[in-house]
């Protein structure tokens, strides 16, 4: 297990060479831990070989890399959940997905990414580092999460997500047993969006079932 000192580190340095694309060096790492832990984290991350020193210039090695890349990912697919899912500000987005990308496992990670869909971009419109998961699904002619309109009459799903931001629309759907992890199939489409929750049948207008995210059942 990396300490998060160092994975921290590592995911500055990355970042820093995906925006300048220039080397860090020694004296940049006070920017981001105390000076006084400088040498400590630089001795960590030598001894776990993840850089290489060049006088004063860091340079990750291959292990380094993938790492930095690694916490890179979580981050940013962790201000993608924040901000999309749980429609946090972005002050209070930043400070959390800086605690979650020291937890998430790879798991977590890969089930998070294929929730969203795979995104492409972080709220603020940096890359988001592709995962296997994405690859996989660039060779899936189905995406795996849609939103409940895209299903054709007779599809069965599984309600993931759902984005709304009107409360009362919210409370409406929960009222009615519409919630993630909810069975749902569509009955009908035209004239009007007709669903069906094992023997109840609910009628919806397409903008609030553009706003619900769904599963389909395999």
């Amino acid at each position: 297990m990396i300490e998060q000192r160092v994975e921290e580190i590592l995911e500055h340095i990355w970042t820093y060479e995906e925006e300048s694309g220039e080397r860090a060096s020694k004296d940049m790492l006070s920017q981001w831990i105390t000076p006084q832990a400088v040498e400590s984290v630089l001795q960590d991350m030598l001894q776990g070989k993840f850089i290489h020193m060049y006088n004063s210039l860091i340079v990750l090695t291959a292990a380094g890399r993938k790492e930095a890349e690694q916490v890179v990912r979580r981050h940013r697919l962790a201000e993608r959940l924040l901000k999309d899912v749980l429609e946090l500000k972005h002050d209070t987005m930043d400070s959390s997905a800086c605690e979650f990308e020291h937890i998430l496992s790879e798991e977590v990670t890969t089930s998070i990414c294929t929730l969203l869909g795979h995104p492409v971009r972080c709220p603020h419109g940096k890359l988001i580092p592709p995962g296997e998961c994405c690859q996989r699904a660039k060779k899936i002619l189905r995406p795996l999460v849609l939103t409940l309109l895209e299903l054709a009459p007779g599809e069965e799903a599984k309600v993931a997500y759902i984005t709304t931001k009107h409360h009362p629309r919210l409370d409406r759907l929960s009222s009615l047993g519409l919630l993630p992890g909810t069975t749902i199939r569509v009955h009908q489409k035209q004239p009007t969006l007709v669903i069906t929750m094992g023997e109840t049948q609910i009628a919806l207008d397409e903008d609030i079932a553009r706003d619900i995210y769904v599963r389909r059942s395999h």
